[in-house]
């Protein structure tokens, strides 16, 4: 091997250089050799990051106190027991579409409609879907990255995952034509065209999937809204936590 410092030669179980005496031990130690230098801050780097996205996701604001907690911990009890409603009911009942939330949603539906048409009939009917999902997550993600309120985020999680519950009726729905659509029409009344979800399966070529998509749209919804109240509820439990350590 050679010194790093002076480039002799020098045995390979050599301790110090016999040239200009340097101790390779001490210089190794300021100066690792360059495949072993990004090791420790890559490890670093990592343990660094994993903290910010704890820290994100699970950061209990300081202010508050019992009153807010009080209030989160009753919401949380209504989206427990509402979700768990929504969630057992079958999709051909229509129970999602029959929910308050329903009315919630439907103006982000037709408001993707208008935002979407100029990219073409085929993006502009799936819009719709597309403005009731984008709806919370753009609330979710402002939650989360600017006011710094995870809990406000697993709310708006919540209802990410119940928009896929409010879809999967109407994707049934796509071959029988039966559930009423907007201006008091169905699919087996209205143009063609009219119906989203048949309208697209019909272009796409997946009508005959049309059930098997929808109960995989219910499935996802329900695991998204498990999620959601798994979150809050660790959340919750660190800001009781907090509390009692005062």
């Amino acid at each position: 091997m050679q010194c790093p410092k002076c480039r002799a030669e020098q045995s390979d179980h050599a301790d110090i250089c016999t040239a200009c005496g340097l101790v390779f031990a001490k210089y190794y130690k300021h100066h690792p050799p360059a495949g072993e230098a990004p090791a420790r801050p890559a490890r670093r780097g990592r343990r660094r990051a994993s903290w910010r996205v704890s820290e994100l996701l699970l950061g209990v604001p300081p202010a508050g106190g019992a009153p807010v907690l009080a209030l989160r911990v009753l919401l949380w009890c209504v989206l427990l027991v509402w979700g768990l409603r929504l969630m057992a009911a079958p999709v051909s009942s229509n129970v999602v579409g029959e929910s308050l939330l329903h009315l919630v949603n439907l103006p982000f539906h037709e408001a993707g409609h208008v935002i979407f048409a100029p990219l073409g009939d085929f993006i502009g009917s799936l819009g719709g879907t597309l403005g009731q999902l984008l709806m919370p997550l753009i609330c979710l993600l402002v939650l989360l990255l600017r006011t710094r309120d995870p809990f406000g985020a697993s709310v708006c999680l919540w209802w990410f995952g119940e928009n896929f519950l409010d879809i999967a009726p109407y994707v049934a729905d796509a071959r029988a034509g039966v559930l009423p659509l907007l201006g008091g029409n169905t699919g087996q009344t209205a143009p063609y065209g009219f119906h989203d979800w048949e309208y697209l399966l019909t272009e796409t070529g997946l009508l005959h999937l049309d059930r098997a998509l929808a109960q995989a749209s219910h499935l996802l919804g329900a695991l998204l809204m498990l999620a959601a109240l798994l979150w809050a509820a660790l959340l919750l439990l660190r800001q009781w936590r907090a509390l009692e350590r005062g």
